[in-house]
């Protein structure tokens, strides 16, 4: 960055609040770098076997700490904290969070998206509803999701269901009920002249990410609402991904600051890797790895296990886009798994040693489904399974395993992608970011299984860095411009198959005879067999 020049700089500030931490990034308009942050993490707990919750005040908490500790180091370089002209909400999507809009109080933790308590409670919701054999699919064609544990509809259901304080106030019309972008929003609001905490707002993506959004429409939908028995009138209002909703009064630091972009996590991720054109491919290696395949305005329903998602609308009156997406609930988590569980490693950082301390795997296969599968299998019953080990293998052999099943399962979604848009041209490249994508031996073993070119740009805040630009947009800057106006900001590394066509389909079969040995594992349905 010019730091001569910067005091002439725009500045757009984006918060990021993920599953593991709270960020607040300042970028420039001109080149699109960071110019500062703050990040803290965050806790997550375990109080059964596939529960997982969050606080929802320290969501709140942990997200004002890194705004006050980002503009305190932007004062200490000389900046003023009124260079910030907007900012942008980014957010871990699918966590759902209920509070009472009189006292402000959540009603219970945060439940947070990889959670599955609900497997049982959607069996039951399909036999109330006269779905026959079990059809997960059976709402798709209003919100282009199967129904499963990952989304929010069940979650709430759950809640209605379960916690007395939640229903109480359900049936008083205290509840208010929505994902963390919701959430923070509502408490951003607080004391705005307007009422306290009234604005209830999400945006297209993530209320696409509920089942409750016919994806069409981007509306509430009475009849997935009535499948589910939420009341409409908990849900927040839905507005696109790019206007000016409101502005900032919680915040000391940002007061009366414009908040004029949302968009869910992997959202923000697409349009920040540029990936703004149809046929354009991103993934984000995080907690969980997350693909998303721009299909235009196009509404492509997955024959193939993806889900049909909403990409982005920039402006009330601007055109929706649409992506397809394969979700893997773990990655960087059995990373974490092999640290803290198994004792491995010291920390994360030794991965990529171990990992190249062998050449290969010597025929080891781990299948990371510790709360289920996701795309394109959708099987909450599978579970986590470690196979072909002898007395050879050694901790770098599974080091390396976890690497390789990160990338078979992205390869899994690639190769869905292909099947869904008739794709006559396969697809050749794929953007990459995240933490683990600064991983060099994850990238060329993604590369070497997938057959394709990894393209790995140098500035892998893309998350955080898709808000921003979604709340510069409200402000009037063009995002289509960005890329021909701006691209020699925007530098990468390519990352290109290096082992033979026949190894990559003989590591490929083998990883699918894992997988089989995974599926269906809690139920004990021994239906697929060699």
């Amino acid at each position: 960055m010019d730091y001569d020049n910067y005091n002439n700089m725009t500045l757009i500030g984006a918060l990021d609040q993920g599953t593991s931490s709270s960020r607040f990034l300042i970028f420039s308009t001109d080149t699109w770098e960071i110019v500062t942050m703050h990040q803290t993490p965050m806790e997550s707990t375990y109080p059964q076997e596939g529960w997982v919750e969050q606080d929802p005040k320290q969501i709140l908490s942990t997200s004002l700490l890194c705004i006050t500790r980002a503009v305190e180091k932007l004062v200490d370089m000389g900046r003023d904290p009124n260079d910030i002209k907007a900012i942008g909400i980014t957010n871990q999507r699918e966590t759902t969070i209920s509070w009472d809009k009189i006292t402000g109080e959540p009603l219970y933790p945060a439940i947070v998206w990889q959670d599955n308590r609900t497997s049982e409670l959607l069996e039951g919701l399909m036999k109330a509803n006269g779905v026959k054999d079990k059809d997960k699919e059976c709402l798709k064609d209003k919100c282009g999701l199967p129904l499963s544990t990952y989304f929010s509809a069940g979650k709430i259901k759950w809640l209605i269901t379960n916690v007395p304080q939640v229903s109480e106030a359900v049936q008083d019309e205290r509840c208010l009920f929505g994902t963390v972008d919701s959430w923070i929003i509502w408490n951003f609001n607080r004391n705005n002249g307007v009422g306290k905490g009234d604005l209830h707002i999400t945006d297209v993506t993530n209320a696409s990410r509920t089942m409750l959004m016919n994806i069409a429409t981007l509306e509430w939908d009475e009849d997935l609402c009535k499948f589910f028995g939420i009341p409409m009138h908990t849900l927040p209002e839905i507005r696109s991904s790019s206007e000016i909703y409101s502005r900032i009064s919680l915040s000391p630091h940002l007061k009366d600051v414009p908040i004029s972009g949302i968009l869910g996590d992997q959202q923000a991720a697409l349009v920040g890797q540029r990936c703004l054109l149809p046929g354009s491919v991103k993934n984000t290696y995080g907690t969980g790895c997350f693909l998303l395949y721009n299909t235009g305005t196009k509404l492509i329903y997955s024959k193939h296990g993806l889900l049909t998602t909403v990409a982005y609308k920039l402006g009330p009156g601007g055109v929706t886009h649409y992506a397809l997406e394969g979700s893997v609930a773990i990655a960087g988590a059995a990373i974490t798994w092999l640290v803290k569980s198994l004792n491995l490693m010291k920390d994360e950082h030794e991965t990529e040693s171990l990992a190249k301390s062998v050449p290969n795997t010597n025929g080891c296969y781990f299948v990371p489904a510790f709360s289920g599968l996701y795309a394109p299998y959708w099987d909450p019953n599978a579970r986590g399974i470690i196979c072909g080990l002898s007395h050879a293998t050694n901790k770098g052999h599974i080091v390396r395993a976890t690497l390789e099943a990160i990338s078979f399962q992205t390869k899994e979604i690639l190769d869905a992608m292909n099947k869904d848009t008739l794709n006559s041209h396969d697809i050749k490249s794929l953007h990459v970011d995240g933490g683990m994508a600064t991983n060099k031996t994850l990238m060329q073993i993604q590369s070497d299984i997938a057959g394709i070119d990894i393209i790995r740009h140098e500035m892998l805040e893309n998350t955080a860095l898709g808000a921003a630009m979604a709340a510069a947009n409200a402000k009037g800057i063009d995002l289509y411009d960005i890329e021909g106006a701006q691209a020699h900001y925007f530098e990468f590394t390519k990352f290109q198959p290096n082992i033979s066509l026949p190894e990559r389909q003989e590591k490929y079969t083998m990883w699918k005879k894992a997988v089989r040995r995974s599926l269906y594992w809690e139920g004990l349905q021994d239906i697929y067999q060699d």
